[in-house]
């Protein structure tokens, strides 16, 4: 079968680290073009506008989304329009009504739309999810903490309104609990830390609980200097799970039971051909919409001012 000709909008540091070495070694995708303002990728065609490069490159099969979400979804509307399959960064969009009106279009046009969610695909992830089946959960513990200053350098969109602040991160650690919890949790009480000259929050204090009552509750911080935390901490009959750096690594009772090396892009790309070729979607909305619940919810705290 011949490779499904794909098209880059958004070459910043996402893309050039993740998407196109993902890209390079995974057979079913031949990159064909690239669109970007500031950006460009050798050896193919390059344009400053995804409606110049739709245009000129009829070609195109589908379209990789790697812009800040406050932008992705009139990118989206127009490649989905064209006919084209649409594979979209994390978060999917800037509010859970936009990407439903993406799915319900992708529907319309018979096309694949992936909201990706690359965490979900971390080594231990799956390992953790059936273990958590196994057992009672008695409580559970996100610890999600870093540096802006290292992982999003003078990066000012992500301070912006619709840019998430702290949950560009913190959605990572909630894409991976909403899928490996063997019932869907609800936030109860948020408290969200504003720098007080940012419109998006550095950090928040977020309680859930479920159906059963389940003790659950998660730090966002981007104010971390030295080791990074990302982790992932259970209460369970059968031990205390943790599933650190990202869900890289399974330990139970401190005896690690599961770590391989990292392939959340590879995988994610693998999922796409998967579903393109399938014909069908793969849009899970849970962790935006526990964001916006956050948001909704969240009692306001402003801070300190923030400079990068």
């Amino acid at each position: 079968m011949s490779p499904i000709h794909l098209a880059i909008v958004g070459v910043g540091k996402i893309a050039r680290d993740q998407h196109l070495p993902s890209i390079a070694k995974n057979p079913d995708f031949q990159l064909v073009a690239a669109a970007s303002r500031h950006g460009s990728v050798d050896g193919i065609d390059n344009f400053t506008s995804i409606d110049e490069m739709l245009e000129k490159v009829p070609g195109i099969e589908a379209v990789s989304l790697c812009m800040p979400p406050q932008h992705r979804y009139d990118a989206a509307y127009k490649a989905l329009n064209a006919g084209k399959h649409v594979f979209m960064e994390k978060p999917p969009g800037a509010t859970l009504s936009e990407v439903e009106d993406l799915q319900a279009l992708a529907d319309r046009k018979g096309l694949s739309l992936f909201a990706s969610w690359h965490s979900r695909y971390a080594p231990a992830v799956e390992a953790t999810k059936a273990f958590l089946a196994s057992t009672t959960i008695r409580s559970m513990k996100v610890i999600w903490k870093e540096d802006v200053r290292h992982w999003h350098p003078n990066q000012e969109w992500i301070w912006q309104a619709g840019g998430l602040g702290v949950f560009d991160p913190g959605i990572n650690a909630l894409s991976i609990v909403t899928h490996i919890l063997p019932k869907p949790v609800f936030i109860t009480r948020a408290t969200l830390e504003f720098p007080e000259n940012r419109d998006a929050p550095i950090a928040a204090d977020i309680t859930f609980t479920d159906a059963d009552g389940l003790d659950l509750s998660a730090e966002f911080d981007w104010r971390q200097t030295g080791k990074q935390s990302w982790d992932i901490v259970a209460d369970t009959e059968a031990g205390q799970m943790v599933l650190s750096e990202g869900g890289a690594k399974l330990s139970i009772d401190g005896v690690l039971k599961h770590e391989e090396p990292e392939q959340e892009y590879p995988m994610l790309y693998k999922r796409f051909a998967e579903i393109v070729k399938a014909g069908k979607s793969d849009v899970d909305l849970a962790p935006l919409r526990h964001v916006a619940d956050a948001f909704m919810l969240g009692r306001r705290k402003f801070v300190d001012a923030f400079h990068d």
